[in-house]
């Protein structure tokens, strides 16, 4: 399969990276990413911009993307944000979670608020694996719609817009 093939291609480290999490770039990152997520008999776009590549403290990859939900119906857009494709174990804001493809969504309170979002993870039938809630970063001026922030040791932080989690290597 070409993308099992391509997560287990070699990987480029940042200079400097710390000791824990490592972002990997260029053609790794590339032959990694699908252009499109199977969720629920849909087969959904990828944005490579809003999509990142990480090895994990164990050496495993986690790739991690936002899906173009536009053109689908409103289940799927309300229920999908991004994808998740882990081929080691991870915790994800507490929760173990095993090799394998995921979707997610983001339940966000309505507007001004400083309350926390909740954050649902699903497996590819659409069955809700977990659900956490995700803080609020309001000193961030400019976020991202997707980032991971490296922690020093073996944690790193997934931010979706304002709202993180906890992201640790197993």
């Amino acid at each position: 399969m070409r993308l099992g093939a391509a997560l287990l291609a070699s990987t480029t480290v940042l200079p400097g990276a710390p000791t824990g999490f490592h972002l990997i770039t260029g053609r790794s990152f590339d032959a990694a990413l699908p252009r499109d997520f199977y969720l629920e008999g849909n087969a959904i776009p990828t944005e490579k911009r809003n999509a990142r590549l990480v090895e994990t403290p164990r050496g495993r990859r986690l790739l991690i993307a936002l899906i173009d939900t536009t053109g689908y119906s409103s289940q799927v857009q309300k229920k999908y944000i991004g994808m998740l494709i882990t081929e080691g174990e991870v915790s994800l804001c507490g929760h173990r979670l095993g090799i394998g493809s995921y979707g997610f969504g983001l339940e966000v309170p309505p507007q001004p608020s400083g309350a926390r979002a909740t954050f649902h993870l699903y497996d590819q039938a659409g069955n809700e694996v977990f659900r956490c809630q995700a803080g609020k970063d309001l000193t961030d001026h400019h976020p991202r719609p997707l980032e991971v922030r490296l922690g020093p040791g073996a944690g790193a932080e997934l931010y979706l817009g304002r709202y993180h989690l906890e992201l640790e290597g197993r």
